[in-house]
């Protein structure tokens, strides 16, 4: 599995870069997760978008979601042109309702599933999540604390992505992202922010400290806060983690 970062930055890029988005790939699976300002056009400097296996976006706040009408254009366009068959597979929330009945409305380029539509699977000890199958990778949405309906997400085949999306803390989400070979954790602000950022988004400390009690592999930073110093974010994490972490920037390909 590999997982290419389009977009690092929230809520608006820095000159140049792109809101939340990111490429996973594993064989011949493609999947466009999340779908913020920018990431579209940094997306097709990676893959052809008629190649798409599935686009799956965590919540509806502009900078992870816009841009799916970029690509329902170029989805759309594409299937006129006879250069892509089928509708594109799009997971999201079902809420707010009417974003969700705005992109269900695009038949043209999509066949759109609320998570909240998907399966409920949970073991012994562990959360419940929702389910989903995209060809052969498992894809298991846990329920996050956000003001909008927000999942985190773990996708996993012979390795195991966990995606927290936006998140205040939460304990489920570390159970969920448990033994992750690579966790991509938000990572909005520092601790003399908490203030601000309480029940919506992480610190960087509290990234780091979450990812050492789920005993994940690797630790990735993203959702960054344009005006801060990344040094000092990293030297968060790190505090809290007890490990070295890796700074998201646009491009930057990693292998799960």
């Amino acid at each position: 599995m590999r997982v290419t970062v389009l977009g690092c930055w929230a809520p608006y890029p820095r000159p140049g870069g792109a809101c939340s988005g990111y490429l996973v790939e594993d064989g011949n699976v493609t999947i466009y997760l999340e779908a913020g300002h920018g990431s579209f056009g940094k997306l097709c400097c990676h893959v052809d978008f008629r190649r798409l296996t599935a686009a799956v976006v965590s919540h509806f706040h502009a900078d992870h979601w816009v841009d799916l009408l970029c690509l329902r254009h170029a989805v759309a366009g594409a299937r006129r042109g006879g250069t892509r068959g089928s509708p594109l597979p799009l997971i999201v929330p079902g809420a707010p309702e009417e974003i969700y009945r705005r992109l269900a409305g695009y038949t043209d380029a999509f066949a759109t599933r609320a998570v909240e539509e998907l399966p409920v699977a949970s073991r012994p000890g562990e959360p419940a999540v929702h389910v989903a199958e995209v060809d052969h990778l498992r894809l298991e949405f846990l329920p996050v604390p956000h003001p909008v309906p927000a999942y985190a997400l773990a996708i996993a085949g012979r390795r195991r992505l966990v995606f927290s999306g936006d998140t205040a803390w939460s304990d489920e989400l570390a159970q969920l992202a448990a033994g992750a070979d690579l966790f991509l954790c938000e990572a909005s602000g520092l601790a003399g922010d908490q203030r601000v950022l309480n029940d919506r988004h992480l610190t960087a400390g509290q990234a780091g400290d979450l990812a050492r009690r789920a005993g994940v592999r690797r630790l990735v930073l993203t959702h960054f806060w344009p005006e801060y110093d990344l040094e000092d974010i990293r030297r968060e994490a790190e505090s809290g983690f007890g490990e070295p972490v890796i700074l998201a920037r646009e491009g930057l390909c990693l292998e799960v």
